[in-house]
This record gives C-alpha cells, sequence and structure tokens, in this order.
C-alpha cells in the first residue's frame, strides 16, 4: 500500500475512528485502526467488537493495499502534524507504517492482516433522511434518564417504540423517567412492531459522531446503521434484545383524580434550586416543597454542618399534599431540559411518581420519584446546654 492524502481531509475522520477503539485495554486488533486504499479512495476502518466506523476521504493512491496499525498512536501523530500532504507507505517485509510528510518520517508497527475482519456494509435499499441535530436533541432530552448500570439490561438503553400516531422514546433508571414522542412516518415504518433498545454506551460513541447535517438511516435484524448524506462515513451499532420494562402503569398514575398539581416559573424555581443545593449534605440532599400557603411555594433544606435556606415563590396548587421532598440536583438537571417558560408537576403522593411536563415542551414528560420524608430534629449549643 502507498498513498497520498491531505492532512485536513482525514484528520476527522482519524478522530472519530479512535473514538470508538480502547485506549489502552483490550485485545491489540481492537486497537487497530485499519487503512484500505483503492480507486482513488482511502478507507478508515476501526471497530471495538460492537461499534463500526467506516471512513472514506479522497487520496491519490499509487498502491493499492490494506495496512492495520495502532490506532491512537497513528491518530495522535497525524493530529500533531501541519496542514499538508502525508505520504503512507507499507513496507510488508518489516512489518511497519512508514508515515512522511516534507522532511518528518516515521515508522509505525503493523497489525497482522489476519485480524481484520469485513466491516458490516449499510444495507442496500430502505433507508430514510433524518436531522442530526434533532437526533442530537432527542438524545439530550432522554439519555440523562437511562441507568449508567449494563447489569439494568433493558433500562441501560434508550428504547425506541412505534406507536399508532408517533414514535415515543425512553430513558428509565428506577428513579426517574423520560419519555419524548415525535412523528416521523418513514422512521416509524422501519421499525419493529416491538421497538428496538440501543445500549446506553453506545448512544454515548453515537452521540460523538453526530453532527448537526442530515445522515440516512437504516435498521437490519441486528444492527442500526448511521450514514452522512455523502456516504462519506458510516456507524454502526448493535441493537439489544432485552424486555423493556412496562412503563403504562406509572404514567397513567399521573391521571388519577386526586392527584395534585403545581405550576411554577422554571427559571425562578431552578436558581432557587441551585442556592438550595448549598445547603445540602450527604445524608440531606433534598429539598423540601411546603405547600400550605396559597399561591406560594416555599423550599426548605437544612443539615447540621451547612445551616438552613429558606425561599419562598410564586406558584399556583391545587390538592390536599402540604409537603414533598424531591432530589435538588436531580430536579435542577431535570428543568434544564425544559424549554418552557413554566413548568407543570403532577402529583400522586408524598412518595408516588411526579410527573414534570411544560406547554412549550409538547410530547415530552419526565418522571422522578420523590424522597420520603424523615422529619429531623436540630440541636443549637443553648438547646443542648
Amino acid at each position: 500500500m502507498f498513498v497520498k492524502v491531505t492532512r485536513n481531509d482525514i484528520i476527522e475522520g482519524l478522530q472519530k475512528s479512535a473514538n470508538i477503539i480502547p485506549a489502552k485495554t483490550g485485545a491489540a486488533f481492537l486497537r487497530t485502526i485499519w487503512l484500505s486504499a483503492e480507486n482513488g479512495t482511502l478507507r478508515i476502518m476501526s471497530t471495538d467488537s460492537s461499534l463500526e466506523f467506516v471512513g472514506k476521504y479522497r487520496a491519490e493512491v499509487v498502491e493499492q493495499g490494506l495496512c492495520g496499525v495502532q490506532g491512537r498512536s497513528f491518530f495522535d501523530l497525524v493530529r500533531k502534524l501541519p496542514p499538508g500532504e502525508i505520504q503512507l507507505k507499507l513496507d510488508a517485509e518489516n512489518q511497519t507504517l512508514k508515515v512522511s510528510q516534507a522532511g518528518r518520517h516515521y515508522k509505525l508497527p503493523t497489525s497482522e492482516k489476519s485480524w481484520f475482519q469485513a466491516f458490516s456494509e449499510f444495507p442496500q435499499g430502505e433507508h430514510v433522511m433524518w436531522s442530526g441535530d434533532f437526533l442530537q436533541e432527542l438524545i439530550d432530552r432522554v439519555f440523562f434518564c437511562v441507568s449508567d448500570e449494563d447489569t439494568m439490561e433493558a433500562m441501560a438503553c434508550m428504547y425506541f417504540r412505534p406507536l399508532e400516531d408517533k414514535i415515543e422514546v425512553c430513558g428509565l433508571n428506577g428513579h426517574q423517567f423520560s419519555m419524548c414522542g415525535f412523528l416521523n412516518d418513514d422512521i416509524k415504518g422501519m421499525l419493529p412492531d416491538e421497538g428496538i433498545l440501543i445500549q446506553k454506551k453506545y448512544v454515548l460513541e453515537l452521540k460523538k459522531w453526530l453532527t448537526t447535517d442530515e445522515i440516512e438511516l437504516a435498521i437490519s435484524q441486528k444492527r442500526l446503521f448511521f450514514r452522512t448524506q455523502d456516504q462519506r462515513e458510516s456507524f454502526s451499532l448493535p441493537l439489544s434484545y432485552y424486555q423493556y420494562p412496562d412503563y403504562k402503569n406509572f404514567v397513567g398514575k399521573l391521571s388519577a383524580p386526586d392527584a395534585s398539581d403545581l405550576t411554577a416559573e422554571k427559571m425562578a424555581l431552578s436558581e432557587a434550586l441551585d442556592r438550595i443545593s448549598i445547603f445540602n449534605t450527604d445524608n440531606n440532599r433534598c429539598t423540601y416543597f411546603q405547600l400550605d400557603t396559597p399561591g406560594q411555594l416555599t423550599l426548605q433544606s437544612q443539615g447540621n454542618d451547612t445551616g438552613a435556606a429558606t425561599e419562598s415563590m410564586e406558584a399556583q396548587f391545587t390538592g390536599d399534599l402540604k409537603k414533598i421532598a424531591f432530589p435538588t440536583r436531580d430536579l435542577l438537571e431535570i428543568l434544564g431540559h425544559f424549554h418552557s417558560s413554566k413548568v407543570r408537576f403532577t402529583l400522586t403522593g408524598t412518595e408516588g411518581p411526579c410527573g414534570i411536563t411544560g406547554e412549550d415542551d409538547s410530547d415530552y414528560l419526565v418522571i422522578i420519584m420523590p424522597m420520603k420524608i424523615v422529619e429531623e430534629t436540630y440541636y443549637s449549643e443553648e438547646a443542648s446546654a
């Protein structure tokens, strides 16, 4: 293999390729970036045995061939080179890749060609165009509720479920649930009736690859494929086959006739919670919502070592609840995903699911579980004397 490429033509693809390979751990063949030169194109390929990246970039191919090289070292070298032409030449006899640019010359050890396995091809036939920035926003609004624990199986996955009139995307971690709906008949038609599950760790890598540009989407029986509109880069990931929990039960509780309703200004509430979080501790990380004054919401937190905080703000409340507690940081994060100026809390009880919605956030619901209220007594030096 002997190929001439422009550094700036391949650097972005190299970075995306290096992103998915293990840095130091794992088998050597998984730390390999594969280079294939033919027909005026340099293909850059990498995999971690589950994710697959393939990029095709223009090049002057003097001699066709295939070469594997230690991925991180190769990317770091090219990243630190100045713009300009780079020559890549395989020395098969000495099992090295010669990298040259002007007066700079480097040799990198190559991997065994027998390690190379064919990458999954983007399915021919049915695929749909999708907005990259919309998919990014969809991930942002659901991803934070997906469990970080792989042992949680389906709860460690984002769930895409086709319904009669829309697609629901869900995330669940046991104490939080997020659900975002959207309309796209083409994608709905591609999804199997049971939906698809994508592990959180794969969604994270997909997010790194995505841009705001249009992308092509295709689904096979075992994999989900993404490709840039110019077909230059493709990224694929495996689907999971766990049974997703039935979330209709706890979502349905929000419609109970005895549920309470709280509406507050999102910005004012977020700013107050941020200040109150200063007074949280590892043992007391919640904010208490006092709801017994008409037209007013009172927020409280206190701790032996941190002191106490109380803030009151205007709010509209209907219902019988007098007091409820939420984990401060979790609630702050949730509010950050809403665009609405006002948010509505549907409260089903002091220990029941609480749904949060916003009038400018159509088809978006986040459920958070309240914390159990434990009354504590705080003693001053005077009281204990």
